[in-house]
């Protein structure tokens, strides 16, 4: 394909996205198919190339039907996926440069572009400053989980953990509450499931400092070694807030790193009336917000800050002989590749760039606050019905609610919803409860689309 082709099949490309995403609405939100329809679709790959106008109609034809759709306006389930249309330019630019990013010196604009939006993202947040200079974009909130820890196992040995490796004695603190991927990065460190403690939360569904304090102490008299806590902002079953600067302080008396998880919460950090979640956070050893949640951005871009990315750097660097250049022996520049767990990393930044350039931090923030508003709507209505009622404080744009009768009415009228193709909607438990979350966040929801789906819940 030279230059002109691409032109060409690329306005077509391009005209395709803009079709899909002008007529969303018009497919059910959750795909209707059954397992294994899509690959019977699929033919033998062709011996012979043939023209993009096939590759086209086979999107029509197999892939929508088998395509949940994220960015439609009735898409209340999980967490929100925001692929605004200027992140998706933004991703286009960075795959038509093509360029591997993994030292400042194979692309000095994918190092120093990322450094810069990460430092702005400090202030613009109003995060602590010492973040400054600590910045890095991570592809996932996993991935930062897991660099986290292994800068946490860094300092806990003194810089041992290299050579030797953990030896057992090692513990992680989470909560009932806290995302899986916690326990699945203590996995992949070698610590194994019985390092991870899971303490008890509170009425709220927040981290008990007391029952934290409580298993450190007698992790600590036991011979164990306390490596990290991971409090979170914003839990994926309800939103709940651990009490930060409490566990900072605990963290802080027992040299413990603390991490701080706002994956979905984190960039409401941007509006200055929801900063009082984040108290505690100056404390904190390292911070992650997804900015492919709910800031914009397409899939997969995770903001990842630590104050200490020298202790990161030296858990993580390596150097062979053919990674040697004179930019990184001369000390003056970063090189992304010892802040993350691939060697290899993609100019994500540009998709972060294209957004905050298209919209605007008040833009940001406008389309932030909107959906808190239309949360907090949807909550009147919740506590103003017979039949309804909260399960969990409403938590920014994420609302947990179950039918007064029980179980059965919720999972029902989940199912109903769900069946009907216009919105779609997920589900925890709550002490035992089965509950319906509703994660309000997609770029094109408006009042009337929460109104349908109110209407339909409580129908």
């Amino acid at each position: 394909m030279d230059p002109d082709e691409f032109r060409r099949i690329g306005h077509e490309v391009v005209d395709w996205i803009a079709d899909y995403r002008a007529r969303i609405e018009d497919f059910p939100v959750k795909s209707q198919v059954e397992p294994g329809w899509v690959r019977g679709q699929l033919g033998a790959l062709p011996e012979q190339g043939e023209g993009f106008d096939a590759l086209l109609a086979d999107l029509d034809r197999v892939v929508l039907p088998g395509t949940t759709h994220w960015q439609h306006p009735g898409f209340y389930a999980y967490f929100p996926a925001n692929a605004s249309l200027p992140s998706v330019l933004g991703d286009l630019l960075s795959s038509g440069l093509g360029v591997q990013g993994m030292l400042w010196s194979t692309s000095p604009a994918a190092t120093e572009v990322e450094q810069h939006l990460m430092d702005e993202l400090v202030g613009a947040m109003g995060l602590p400053a010492r973040f400054l200079g600590g910045g890095v974009i991570q592809d996932t909130a996993s991935s930062a989980a897991l660099v986290a820890l292994l800068a946490a196992l860094h300092r806990t040995s003194g810089g041992k953990w290299r050579q030797t490796g953990v030896d057992g004695s090692e513990t992680v603190y989470v909560s009932s509450q806290t995302h899986s991927s916690v326990e699945r990065a203590a996995r992949m460190a070698g610590l194994g499931e019985q390092a991870v403690r899971s303490i008890e939360v509170d009425a709220a569904l927040a981290m008990r400092v007391d029952d934290l304090a409580s298993r450190i102490r007698s992790d600590v008299e036991a011979g164990r070694k306390p490596v990290m806590v991971c409090a979170t902002i914003g839990t994926t079953g309800t939103g709940a807030v651990d009490p930060v600067r409490e566990i900072a302080s605990l963290c802080a008396e027992h040299g413990i790193w603390l991490h701080v998880d706002a994956a979905w919460a984190g960039p409401a950090a941007l509006c200055p009336e929801f900063r009082g979640l984040f108290d505690g956070l100056d404390q904190a050893d390292s911070f992650t917000a997804n900015a492919h949640k709910w800031m914009l951005t397409a899939f997969d871009l995770t903001l990842f800050w630590t104050a200490h990315p020298d202790v990161l750097v030296d858990a993580l660097t390596i150097l062979p002989e053919y990674l040697r250049n004179t930019a990184t022996e001369s000390g003056a520049v970063v090189d992304y590749r010892d802040w993350q767990i691939p060697l290899g990393r993609r100019f994500r930044a540009l998709k972060l760039w294209s957004v905050l350039r298209w919209y605007g931090l008040e833009g940001v923030r406008a389309h932030l606050r909107g959906h808190v508003e239309l949360a907090a709507l949807l909550e009147s209505w919740v506590t103003a019905d017979d039949n309804w009622t909260l399960v969990a404080p409403r938590s920014l744009s994420l609302l947990t609610i179950a039918h007064r009768d029980g179980d059965e009415p919720t999972k029902a009228a989940m199912d109903r919803v769900n069946a009907a193709g216009e919105a779609f909607i997920t589900h925890t438990t709550v002490n035992g409860r089965f509950a319906i979350r509703i994660a309000i966040g997609a770029e094109s929801t408006r009042q009337h689309h929460v109104r349908a789906l109110w209407d339909a819940l409580s129908a």
